[in-house]
């Protein structure tokens, strides 16, 4: 598997930027050798869906696929939602349930967050989480995030550039 300077590496996934020839099959249903037997997911087909409208998540900060680097099958999806506000990106991710539970979600948002925290005008990347979640709100634990709110149905997460965090 071939990687591009902007690929983020980890131990065992490659998070690499979307084409837009893989958009477009997963917005039309068009399967690929390269995926998951479960990928897409319904959170795939979102993103790939607003991919037209907001050319900049295809750039460096933007969405990527999650590959697993083993087998070089793309096994879900993580992405800054760029450009930042005020100096804060929001993060999202999925993993397909047939690769849940080995850690890529939390491998996957850590690499990426610690990425867009080396962007100049970022200083905290924010995560939201809904509290029937319980999975995701241990993946944002484990990548390091800290939750700073918390609503009814919703907990807020953050993590800052260390030479800013004030918990």
């Amino acid at each position: 598997m071939s990687s591009s300077p902007a690929d983020v590496i980890t131990e065992r996934l490659v998070l690499r930027t979307w084409t837009p020839s893989e958009a477009t099959a997963v917005r039309d249903g068009i399967r690929s050798a390269h995926w998951a037997e479960d990928f897409p997911a319904e959170g795939d087909r979102v993103i790939a869906g607003l991919l037209d409208q907001n050319p900049a998540w295809l750039g460096a900060h933007g969405h990527r696929l999650v590959v697993e680097r083993e087998s070089g099958s793309v096994v879900g999806s993580i992405g800054l939602f760029w450009p930042p506000s005020n100096g804060v990106v929001e993060i999202g991710y999925g993993i397909v349930a047939s690769r849940r539970g080995r850690g890529y979600a939390t491998e996957a948002t850590r690499a990426l967050a610690e990425f867009a925290l080396t962007a100049p005008d970022v200083h905290t990347v924010s995560a939201n989480v809904e509290l029937s979640n319980p999975s995701s709100v241990r993946v944002l634990e484990k990548a390091g995030f800290h939750r700073w709110a918390t609503d009814e149905n919703a907990a807020r997460f953050r993590l800052t550039r260390p030479d800013l965090d004030q918990r």
